[in-house]
């Protein structure tokens, strides 16, 4: 990465009997530009993080909430999160990290500020992400030029022909130089901990994955299957469904997103992982349910949204065939 955070220098005093002191990292700042409709599981798991990181070594990452303008933004999940500031309150060249957070429903539109904003950063040498399909914003500033990138599947073709410069992968996250994407809250996390590998020691790596790899995590998903190896083919299968629970796709649209036929696809789950890919695409679902009413305070009616069922008697019926209890009858974990 072309952009790395420096220690910075302290001062010795003279006396040759002291103890020289350690140098101390420089506090990394970091920005969330949170747009409208931002994935709030794809922002949780970056800011996690760096939060987790914070717990271990305290005061190695400030984090900031960015607005396009003053007021408030609503997440996905119908959240509504007040940013810290705004754009026209604060000077790209703040940040060692700027991310730019957007959504399933983000809509792809050129805004002057957001684009003025990025140049500067860039222009001033420092990082810039996208989560989701916040690729395309960096793309549409002209700074994917020469680039590889992600952006969520379907926002492909779109940022392809925006930023035509740019090399646009079917990956879950891609670090590269000063420039970081992801394409689901999966890749959002892995590409955080690049990021921060880039700047500290593998035992804070492993301590953050340590914390993070915990079911009760408060943002990590639980998957449905044993850890086992598949094919790179499933796999990009395993990571469209992981970014599409809010709005699943159907088998089709998976096929044609993974260039691969309906009849591979099916033949690829019944050899790798003994189900259909329908059956595993509700397990998965029906996970992240569960885990969205034990470590958060969404309504059962928002939980059943965020996992894209389409009715709470169709959400009970799936949850209650799975775990044998009603989701109503779910532990709430959170304090």
């Amino acid at each position: 990465m072309s952009h790395r955070i420096t220690p910075v220098a302290l001062t010795i005093g003279a006396s040759s009997t002291a103890a020289t002191p350690q140098p101390q990292p420089r506090q990394a700042r970091v920005g969330f530009i949170l747009l409208e409709h931002f994935s709030l599981p794809a922002f949780t798991q970056a800011l996690d993080t760096l939060v987790t990181a914070n717990l271990l070594r305290p005061g190695l990452f400030t984090t900031t909430t960015l607005g396009l303008y003053s007021g408030e933004v609503v997440s996905d999940l119908g959240l509504v999160i007040r940013p810290d500031t705004c754009l026209e309150l604060t000077r790209a060249a703040d940040f060692d990290l700027l991310v730019v957070c957007g959504g399933h429903r983000t809509g792809l539109k050129n805004t002057p500020a957001l684009a003025t904003f990025l140049n500067a950063a860039a222009q001033a040498g420092r990082t810039l992400a996208g989560l989701w399909n916040g690729a395309w914003f960096l793309g549409s500033a002209g700074l994917l030029d020469g680039y590889r990138c992600v952006v969520h599947p379907e926002h492909r073709p779109a940022l392809a022909e925006t930023a035509k410069a740019a090399h646009v992968t079917s990956e879950a996250w891609v670090l590269d130089r000063d420039r970081l994407t992801a394409s689901s809250p999966a890749g959002a996390l892995q590409m955080m901990l690049e990021w921060v590998k880039g700047l500290h020691d593998k035992a804070l790596i492993e301590g953050i994955e340590d914390i993070l790899a915990f079911g009760e995590s408060r943002y990590r998903r639980l998957t449905p299957s044993p850890k086992v190896s598949v094919s790179p083919a499933l796999r990009e299968v395993i990571d469209l469904m992981d970014s599409n629970l809010e709005e699943p796709l159907e088998l089709a649209q998976l096929a044609a997103y993974a260039g691969r036929s309906r009849r591979h696809i099916e033949r690829l789950f019944k050899e790798q992982l003994g189900t259909t890919a329908q059956r595993y695409y509700l397990e998965v679902r029906i996970i992240e349910a569960r885990r969205l009413l034990q470590h958060t305070e969404l309504s059962m009616v928002e939980v059943l949204v965020a996992c894209g069922f389409v009715s709470p008697s169709h959400f009970s019926r799936c949850y209650s065939s799975y775990f044998g209890y009603r989701p109503s009858r779910e532990t709430r974990l959170v304090k």
